[in-house]
């Protein structure tokens, strides 16, 4: 089995669909995919059932992210780490909303979806309608947010899509504004802190100023992963030195599945985090509705 993993290639897999744009490579799928995760089992089932608080997911819709090599690479939200989270959130009885930031649909990395995994899959299917169909976020801004808002947090996923568009969008930085004016939860995970660049936007200092996070290390998409080929170029822009320039104490310089909680923002490291940050979600949410 070693030697057959060894032999698979660490080209980066050209996408058919669009010039000079690439999958990872068979080698590097070997190496951070798998056809189950390491979900076992609920905390929280059903212990939600008065039905108004919901989440606000804010997923990726771009497929591909321009490098400085002029490469692109097919990407979009992983799978993983979002449809994992958002079962534990999902079975403890929170109503998910799904937003892009034109409402396009959502874009997942497929490949890295775990087709054996029934959690997974099973939210996946709950929410094919929404992803394909999602809210325009300046529209939930603008109907949705404010002081009587059913929403009780904002999600974002990881998957390096994360960083296209989204970290630079005003009407994230409004959610991100009323989140933190009206005391919600953000939950985010491996890219998905590049988020939190765009509270930051036209503004002397981040808000997060002074927030820990963790986040998926630079050194990774610095070395590893163009070593095996997961990536076909470097990044224009590396998440965690933008943060740690804004004001954000990274706790984390590699993966293990590490989570982390600092005031009402809850993070990952990868999608080794997937599954534990589910848990500490639904933990925290339901014991800000347990008096409500």
């Amino acid at each position: 089995m070693t030697q057959d993993i060894n032999q698979l290639s660490k080209q980066p897999t050209p996408d058919q669909a669009e010039d000079n744009a690439f999958f990872p490579s068979p080698y590097s799928l070997s190496q951070y995919t798998t056809s189950k995760t390491n979900f076992n089992g609920v905390k929280h089932k059903n212990a939600y059932t008065k039905g108004k608080w919901k989440v606000l997911m804010i997923a990726a819709e771009e497929r591909y992210l321009l490098l400085e090599n002029g490469k692109m690479f097919s990407t979009g939200n992983h799978p993983v780490e979002m449809l994992l989270p958002l079962h534990h959130l999902m079975e403890a009885g929170f109503e998910v909303d799904i937003a892009t930031l034109t409402g396009y649909p959502v874009k997942l990395e497929l490949w890295a979806m775990p087709n054996e995994d029934e959690a997974v899959l099973q939210t996946y299917n709950k929410l094919k309608d929404k992803l394909k169909q999602p809210k325009v976020l300046s529209e939930v801004v603008k109907n949705d947010l404010g002081p009587d808002s059913d929403y009780l947090s904002v999600f974002i996923p990881g998957g390096h899509a994360a960083v296209v568009g989204i970290s630079e969008s005003k009407d994230v930085q409004k959610t991100l504004d009323w989140a933190l004016e009206y005391d919600k939860f953000i939950i985010t995970l491996c890219h998905g802190p590049a988020a939190l660049l765009a509270a930051s936007i036209d503004r002397e200092e981040s808000p997060f100023k002074g927030y820990s996070v963790c986040v998926f290390p630079d050194a990774l998409d610095e070395g590893a992963n163009l070593d095996i080929g997961y990536l076909p170029g470097r990044l224009k822009w590396l998440v965690a030195d933008l943060l740690s320039k804004s004001g954000l104490h990274i706790v984390n310089n590699e993966i293990t599945g590490m989570t982390h909680q600092d005031r009402n923002l809850l993070t990952g490291d990868s999608p080794l985090a997937s599954n534990a940050l589910g848990l500490l979600a639904a933990d925290v949410l339901v014991n800000a509705v347990k008096n409500d």
